[in-house]
């Protein structure tokens, strides 16, 4: 697993700026341009951000600390699944996180927990 600095985060963000800048000028007939490309970069400072985070150069957020207890502690909860930590009960949840240009396959899926009351 690579180590990632802050250094590498800003040069990413910055890479993924200069490109969604190129984007957003372009006045060509392909509205896939750069698609492959922002995709890319996108991705890649998601990476850096998670690696950071878990490797406690950036602060977690509350909600990021409990997600990332409940998945230490239940790392094999199906979707929907019902689990209880600390007498308070949360539920597994997935959604789309990216989806296809048309829009019809997931290409990337997030997971969560809601609490439940």
């Amino acid at each position: 697993m690579t180590r990632y600095t802050l250094e590498d985060l800003r040069k990413a963000e910055a890479e993924r700026d200069a490109i969604e800048e190129r984007w957003s000028r372009y006045e060509g007939n392909n509205p896939g341009k750069y698609e492959a490309d922002r995709r890319a970069a996108r991705d890649t400072v998601r990476v850096i951000k998670e690696s950071l985070k878990a490797n406690g150069i950036i602060e977690m957020s509350d909600a990021e600390k409990l997600n990332a207890r409940l998945d230490n502690e239940f790392p094999n909860a199906k979707s929907k699944e019902v689990v209880e930590l600390d007498g308070v009960k949360y539920r597994r949840r997935f959604f789309p996180a990216e989806k296809s240009r048309s829009g019809k396959t997931v290409t990337r899926w997030e997971r969560t927990w809601e609490k439940l009351s």
